[in-house]
């Protein structure tokens, strides 16, 4: 066992023996709560994260015994970081706890910023439905502080998984949204053509080519410069290979587009998906015709 370890049981030791004895309400659990401060920085430094995080429970406890709901709050929140390292389950509980006390309190940017690390938690263990629940509660949240651009990457998290979860409806209109604002602002003018492209590529994965041609033109009326731009052109030049049932013009397109500007892998993946569809569907053709 180590010197830290040693010692941090020592402080804990202490603590339990304030908390049992008599002495001033109070001043007991304050008394303790320092113990265990102590106690939780000796097993840190000893690495010794299950330990520091059980602690830090203790630790706020103490501080609702003496209704310190932010210092608890806080408390939480350092159990919570102890457990990131090893146990993500944990981890989240105590991040809950954190933020509806903070919530409790009113301290809503601190509620939105432990709902976004429970949204990223949840992203990290590829549990998506879950992920988009703490995004949206951390956009809303985010929103009634005016924190727009924290709001917004929220929302274009959940668009994201959205579509990769086949609810494209969903993240069409949150891109088509975010388009609108930004269009509003110069720094994010730029960032216009890009979720315009992510809204049509969703728009594609519905395989409705009139509500992809639809969509084009209010897209040109949302945005007049969005017509000549390369992100236009693809999605125009994939609509028309969809309309006319074309796997190689398809691909030539999203070639051609790659070649200038690199495709992520969530476009890639949803490109994908539509080249899929347009080579099933040409496939029941040839049978047709046979």
């Amino acid at each position: 066992m180590s010197d830290q370890i040693a010692k941090g049981l020592e402080f804990e030791k202490k603590a339990e023996k304030k908390l049992n004895g008599w002495g001033f309400f109070g001043s007991k659990y304050e008394d303790a709560g320092d113990l265990y401060e102590k106690a939780a920085n000796c097993y840190k430094l000893a690495k010794s994260w299950d330990q520091a995080g059980a602690v830090y429970v203790k630790l706020a406890k103490c501080h609702l015994k003496m209704d310190s709901k932010h210092e608890a709050a806080n408390a939480y929140a350092d159990a919570a970081h102890s457990y990131k390292k090893t146990n993500t389950k944990e981890c989240i509980a105590h991040l809950e706890q954190a933020l509806n006390l903070f919530m409790e309190i009113g301290r809503l940017s601190m509620s939105a910023r432990y709902c976004k690390e429970i949204a990223e938690l949840y992203e990290q263990e590829q549990n998506l439905e879950q992920a988009i629940a703490y995004y949206d509660k951390a956009a809303d949240l985010f929103q009634g502080e005016e924190v727009t651009t924290s709001a917004n990457q929220c929302k274009q998290k959940i668009a994201q998984f959205s579509a990769q979860l086949e609810q494209y409806q969903k993240a069409i209109e949150i891109y088509e949204d975010i388009a609108r604002q930004s269009l509003n602002n110069n720094l994010l003018k730029y960032s216009v053509r890009g979720h315009l492209l992510n809204a049509g590529i969703c728009q594609l994965c519905k395989g409705d080519v009139v509500a992809i041609t639809n969509a084009l033109e209010r897209y040109q009326e949302l945005d007049p410069t969005f017509s000549g731009t390369r992100e236009y052109k693809l999605l125009a030049d994939l609509a028309a290979a969809m309309d006319e049932e074309d796997v190689a013009k398809f691909t030539d397109a999203v070639k051609e587009f790659d070649s200038m500007t690199k495709l992520d892998e969530w476009k890639t993946s949803l490109l994908l998906r539509v080249k899929l569809l347009l080579k099933a569907k040409e496939e029941e053709d040839d049978d047709d015709l046979t």
